[in-house]
């Protein structure tokens, strides 16, 4: 699309989403706690959670298709962390998922669903953390994101001087904050 990679397009949406899972299961059991019917409170978070394992699922096969290209600039041993951790993800948002689901059942079932949703959800924040975190030590400390990138011809060009040369110039300026003139 564009030329530009599209797992970094979608990998943000499960990490909101694991954010906001938590705060959607805190406030339906509050407004379930205040006499409302607990099927009509629970649809929001069952409705997050399923939102939630789509776009990890995503994210994952994304990904997936983008890894022969970024492996070739990463170690392999931190493309298969993150790429383990992704899956771990998606699995146990998956399993929130049906836990989720539970929770729109009557009586003590449904109430029982309902509390390890949320416990499971909060835990599910942490593992949304690692994959994020591990990704985001792909692209920062690694440089994933130079497998998308393509010296334009003469960009960076002057008399005298190598391309490699004028982009290491321009990394120096990026360290300090120097905004380059365009």
């Amino acid at each position: 699309m564009f030329g530009i990679p599209l797992h970094p397009l979608v990998v943000h949406f499960p990490i909101v989403l694991a954010m906001l899972l938590p705060i959607s299961v805190v406030v339906a059991l509050w407004v379930v706690r205040k006499s409302a019917t607990p099927r009509r409170a629970w649809a929001v978070p069952l409705t997050v959670a399923a939102a939630l394992t789509l776009s990890a699922w995503a994210a994952t096969e994304t990904g997936e298709s983008q890894e022969d290209r970024v492996e070739r600039v990463v170690p392999r041993g931190a493309l298969h962390g993150h790429e383990e951790s992704a899956e771990r993800f998606l699995v146990l948002s998956g399993v929130l998922l049906v836990v989720t689901a539970g929770g729109l059942v009557r009586g003590t079932v449904g109430r029982a669903a309902r509390y390890v949703a949320a416990a499971g959800a909060i835990g599910l924040v942490g593992a949304a953390a690692q994959v994020g975190h591990s990704g985001g030590t792909l692209v920062y400390r690694h440089g994933a994101a130079s497998a998308y990138t393509e010296p334009r011809a003469g960009a960076n060009r002057e008399v005298g001087r190598t391309d490699s040369a004028a982009t290491g110039e321009s990394r120096e300026r990026f360290a300090r904050g120097d905004r380059e003139e365009r």
